[in-house]
């Protein structure tokens, strides 16, 4: 070699005591996909405008019943 002899470090390697193999199988899983990618960019899935409305009513017309204590649709 040279006149000085330099030699390489040793490399640092950590090995975890605690794996979850499922859990990491899963994280590449959602990444490599887009539509799940996209849903936990967005936090989780989200309500439809459409059902959204339905619920809406639905509960309006389940909130007017209690308060006239009969059905008011079927008289």
């Amino acid at each position: 070699m040279g006149m000085f002899n330099v030699r390489e470090p040793r490399r640092f390697e950590h090995k975890y005591i605690y794996y979850d193999e499922r859990k990491e199988k899963l994280a590449k899983f959602v990444e490599g996909t887009t539509h799940l990618k996209r849903r936990k960019e967005n936090g989780g899935p989200q309500l439809s405008f459409p059902v959204a409305i339905v619920l809406i009513v639905l509960l309006t017309l389940l909130l007017l019943y209690f308060l006239n204590g009969d059905s008011f649709l079927f008289r």
